[in-house]
């Protein structure tokens, strides 16, 4: 057996949402505090899966939770 485990998926999956206009008006106001902050502009499009991504990986609760899901047995 090899000790590189199989890759991941790594195809990207394309998700279409609809927000609120304050919500989006608060991506466009961190995405200019992001270009502030390090001197590049990115598109909120490009920005919001990393947010996602950090969000998911701080709530306690949702690694939690998503720990006993997969210890639960597949039926």
């Amino acid at each position: 057996m090899l000790k590189l485990q199989p890759l991941p998926d790594r195809v990207p999956v394309k998700l279409t949402v609809t927000l609120s206009p304050d919500l989006k008006k608060a991506l466009d106001d961190y995405a200019a505090l992001y270009a502030r902050t390090y001197g590049a502009e990115e598109p909120v499009a490009e920005l919001v899966p990393f947010m996602l991504d950090s969000f998911l990986k701080a709530d306690v609760g949702f690694r939690k939770g998503r720990k006993e899901l997969e210890a639960e047995p597949m039926a």
